[in-house]
């Protein structure tokens, strides 16, 4: 039996980098610093520095010099706020890791986890809200984001893409309702506020924290309950459209995502397509940084 260590796939110590020797192994799109993650990233780093250190490999064509595998957007705003160099790991292999397929979103719930642990741990609010580019205001909202939410539903949606307003809407029903509310948006894979609304407006009187005001207009609850309708059918239609193109679709795309992944592992395919056609290059960048085949799956149309 072979009990070999596999080699380390990162040296043991970071290394302190001049900018001006790291190369980008893709373009960076014009549009993606206007958005907000590249302002929500540079103030992060403006208020509390870099948390998390770019990932490079050593150049074996050019000594001194470092292809960059991870953390084009950290580059991009340590060179705006005038920095030489950088804090980076340096990976000893540039195949050894496939950083965007590893990427996990942080969900409503671990967001919320991380501001109360910071806050008890000593971190002002204000300080917060400047790393995080948001509302002071913002911040007090989230650290009280689970307030009356039992802990079943809270298990239920800790990894679910559950926007932070849904969370809202069921601190408006009792325990027993959470529950069923939210097994029903799991099951319709529909986290929308919309969607928890209807089934809100559909409760009954007794389900609820605070019952409805008698005197309030009484064809409310059957107007969202035909909402409620329209968007079951709606979401029906969505599954019985997947379940007949799934397959197909992603055989495809899976094939053509690791095509595009093996020919962009090259520096310099990378540099001629950035030379000659910068175009395809960031759709094919696009294609090959895919986390989730799901979610790139063709809609049906009007959905």
């Amino acid at each position: 039996m072979n009990n070999k260590m596999p080699p380390p796939g990162f040296e043991s110590e970071t290394r302190v980098i001049p900018l001006d020797a790291i190369v980008p192994l893709k373009a960076m799109r014009a549009a993606l610093k206007q958005s907000h993650k590249y302002a929500q990233i540079a103030a992060s780093i403006h208020e509390i520095g870099m948390v998390e250190c770019p990932v490079v490999v050593p150049n074996p064509q050019k000594e001194g010099t470092y292809y960059l595998l991870d953390g084009l957007l950290r580059i991009e705003i340590a060179k705006e706020l005038g920095w030489t160099e950088v804090e980076c790991l340096v990976a000893t292999d540039d195949e050894a890791y496939t950083y965007n397929k590893r990427i996990s979103r942080l969900s409503a719930v671990q967001e919320h986890k991380m501001v109360v642990r910071a806050i008890e741990q000593g971190a002002h609010e204000d300080r917060l809200a400047r790393a995080l580019r948001l509302d002071v205001s913002t911040v007090r909202r989230r650290f009280r984001m689970l307030d009356g939410i039992c802990d079943e539903v809270v298990e239920l949606l800790a990894d679910g893409p559950c926007p932070k307003n849904v969370f809202e809407v069921l601190k408006k029903m009792k325990p027993m309702r959470q529950i069923e509310a939210t097994e029903l948006m799991i099951g319709q894979k529909n986290y929308s506020s919309g969607f928890v609304k209807t089934i809100l407006a559909a409760t009954p009187d007794d389900q609820l924290v605070l019952k409805r005001a008698k005197d309030g207009p009484q064809d409310i609850s059957r107007e969202q309950i035909a909402r409620l309708e329209r968007e079951l059918s709606a979401a029906q239609k969505r599954t019985k459209y997947i379940e007949e193109s799934y397959g197909e679709d992603v055989l495809e795309l899976t094939i053509a995502k690791a095509y595009l992944s093996k020919w962009l592992k090259r520096p310099s395919i990378v540099q001629w397509l950035e030379d000659n056609q910068p175009e395809y290059l960031a759709e094919f960048q696009e294609v090959a940084e895919m986390t989730s085949l799901a979610s790139s799956v063709t809609s049906p149309p009007g959905s």
